[in-house]
Formats: structure tokens, C-alpha cells, sequence
């Protein structure tokens, strides 16, 4: 059984418009997507801006309605979060994709990662004041800097301080939403290298959301590509950094630099290649409105969003 389990999930925005303020149509966000995470791992989900990534993870933890579709989580419904769901509030947690403004700016870091200690557990200022000297030691700060401000600390360390307070409830899954986009390239491998060692301590099982392939390649198991709201291609990292079989994962993976100047010829040759049969075969890979086909089986781990063979 799947740790976590999306089935069909959508999420459709209405848009509102006339004198009385009725629903004209609807921005189909998400449009029906299916994955599933297996306990430890950590998933992927990869796509441009707009592509419904964002508004997927944000719909599993309850940030955004499900217009339909279910979510399950060790084998529990959770599709509409309540404040019922307490515990499983809990179990959930993301870490935001901007640490500058994630972080309330007024507040000092003792308040800020132990705000969701003093909404589920009783703790005395004593405790509560070690378990943040403990997490900070956790994530590589210094247990003194608990009574600093953000704009004190490097986006590096605001980052850490982010998922400080993401991991302060010992949760069981984590969404990552652009963890490392706000940051600088040399300070993005110090926080993913951390990320993955935290993973291992903890047992941590990750949803990890980017449009950063080669970051997905370097933390990734298993992959969904996204656009317009749907899946174009999903697989293990094999699958698709490997034998890509859609043109727009094509064009992603084309798109990472590859740092071997042994490889630097036949990379460059693959792009043009890739280049070349999306300005000339991009029809045959999406319908009359420009979206997605379903999704096609072409191996056991593999799928890919084709037309069907008539």
C-alpha cells in the first residue's frame, strides 16, 4: 500500500465576471492527476510556472479545495482536511518556497519554529526553549541564535530555520514546494545535500516540488511531469532522465547543462534534435486545445501522455 495516494485529483477555479458576479468558466489547475509515494522516498513533481504543480501539493495539505478526486494518507481519506484532521495536520508539513517571506520578519526564531509546538503539545517555556535549541542544532544552527530575527541569518540558514519549524511536529511526510529556488546555486547544494541527510535521520518521506530538473534529478525516486494541470510523463529517475519519451520532457531534460566536456558534442547534438521535433511535431503531442493526452503505458514504471493508437 502506498504511503500517500492521489486518484484523479482536480482542482478548478471558477472565474467570476458580469454584474452579479457569476461563474463565467472555470481555470482547470489541476485536471486530473494520479501519483502515488512510497514510504522513505521522495517524488517529484516538475513543471513551468502555471503548469499546476504548486497548486497540486497545496491541495493535499488542505491550502487549496479539491474541486474532485481523492487523497489518501496510510491508507486514510484525506481529501478534504478539517479541523478534525488534526493529527493528520500534524503528519503533513511544507516547507514554502521563499524563506525571506515565509518567515514572519518581526518575529525571533524562538517564536517562529515553535509556533506549531504550542498548537498540538503542552510544553513548559522550559522545554519549549530545548526542543528549539535542539531542532536548531538539527538543522545546523547554533542553539544561541533562538532569540536572533531572520534578516539576521543568510538565505541559507533562513531556509534551515524553515524547515526547522517544518520538522518540529516529527512529521511524516514533508511537501517541499521550491525549497531552493529563492537561493543562491552554491547555497542550493549545501540545503538539498541536507535535505536527503535529514531524510535519512528522521525517515522522512518527501513530495518535492520544482522547475528545476536537475535539481529533481539529484533528490528524486520516482517523477511526474506537469502541464496545464496535467501529467505529460511520470516514471522512475531512470525512466526519465534516461529514455524521455514526451516532447516537452524532451525539452527539459535538453535544457540541463551537462558539465562533462566528454559528453558536450552529443548533448548539444540532443538539443537541436529535441529542438527540432518539437517546432516540427508539437501537434502530435498534445489535443486541438493545446492539453495533454492520457496517459499511455510503455513499460511497467513508464507512462507517457500519447495519442491513442487508433
Amino acid at each position: 500500500m502506498s504511503y500517500l495516494e492521489v486518484k484523479d485529483l482536480k482542482v478548478h477555479f471558477p472565474v467570476k465576471g458580469g454584474l452579479f458576479g457569476r461563474t463565467l468558466a472555470h481555470i482547470k489547475a489541476v485536471d486530473g492527476v494520479n501519483f502515488s509515494i512510497e514510504k522513505g522516498k521522495t517524488y517529484g513533481l516538475v513543471g513551468e510556472s502555471g503548469s499546476g504543480k504548486t497548486t497540486t501539493g497545496r491541495a493535499i495539505i488542505g491550502l487549496n479545495k479539491i474541486t474532485s478526486g481523492q487523497v489518501f494518507f496510510e491508507g486514510h481519506d484525506i481529501t478534504n482536511l478539517n479541523k478534525a484532521s488534526k493529527d493528520i495536520r500534524r503528519d503533513i508539513q511544507m516547507i514554502f518556497q521563499d524563506p525571506y517571506s515565509s518567515l514572519n520578519p518581526k518575529k525571533r526564531v524562538i517564536d517562529i519554529i515553535s509556533e506549531p509546538l504550542r498548537n498540538y503539545e503542552k510544553l513548559t517555556k522550559g522545554e519549549e526553549t530545548k526542543r528549539v535549541q535542539e531542532l536548531l542544532e538539527l538543522v545546523g544552527l547554533s542553539p544561541e541564535s533562538i532569540l536572533k530575527y531572520p534578516h539576521e541569518f543568510s538565505g541559507g540558514q533562513r531556509q534551515r530555520i524553515g524547515i526547522a519549524r517544518a520538522i518540529a511536529l516529527k512529521p511524516k511526510l514533508i511537501i517541499a514546494d521550491e525549497p531552493v529556488s529563492a537561493l543562491d546555486v552554491s547555497v542550493q547544494a549545501q540545503v538539498l545535500n541536507f535535505m536527503k541527510e535529514i531524510q535519512k535521520e528522521l525517515g522522512l518521506t518527501y513530495l518535492f516540488i520544482s522547475h528545476d530538473l536537475g535539481v529533481i534529478k539529484h533528490m528524486c525516486d520516482q517523477i511526474g511531469i506537469m502541464y496545464k494541470g496535467r501529467y505529460v510523463e511520470s516514471g522512475t529517475k531512470e525512466d526519465i532522465f534516461n529514455n524521455p519519451q514526451h516532447i516537452y520532457t524532451k525539452r527539459l531534460v535538453a535544457a540541463i547543462p551537462d558539465m562533462n566536456p566528454r559528453n558536450r558534442q552529443q548533448h548539444l547534438q540532443f538539443r537541436q534534435e529535441v529542438k527540432n521535433e518539437y517546432e516540427q511535431a508539437y501537434n502530435q503531442y498534445f489535443d486541438d486545445e493545446g492539453l495533454a493526452f492520457q496517459l499511455q503505458p510503455v513499460s511497467d514504471t513508464h507512462l507517457v501522455a500519447l495519442p491513442e493508437k487508433g
